[in-house]
């Protein structure tokens, strides 16, 4: 992947590219494969619509994820990691493991 600005530190490429609210939830969700884009909507709970089209965009553009889009009607729309995504894999189950630790 190659980005146009350029960065100084590795952490702070991270966090620009994961470092929000919602994109390390929805990198997540996708871990097991590709989900339709309704079934990856409801499992963020409180992800407004525009939120998540906004946050899907950005994945996209970062090359962590793909979308594709089906000839059907009504649309049908998939998102999927790419293999940059799969690459956050450890990271993310990292960070699930830790929240799971915080919650008992």
């Amino acid at each position: 992947m190659k980005l146009k600005k350029e960065y100084d530190c590795p952490l702070h490429l991270t966090m620009d590219l994961i470092g929000n609210k919602w994109k390390p939830l929805l990198l997540f969700h996708l871990l097991n494969g590709p989900l339709r884009s309704g079934v990856l909507q409801k499992t963020i709970p409180g992800i407004s619509n525009k939120m998540f089209t906004q946050t899907v965009r950005e994945l996209e553009r970062d090359q962590l994820v793909s979308r594709k889009v089906y000839p059907v009607v009504p649309p049908k729309v998939e998102y999927e990691l790419t293999a940059t995504g799969k690459s956050l894999e450890s990271i993310l189950r990292d960070l699930d493991t830790w929240g799971k630790q915080q919650m008992h």
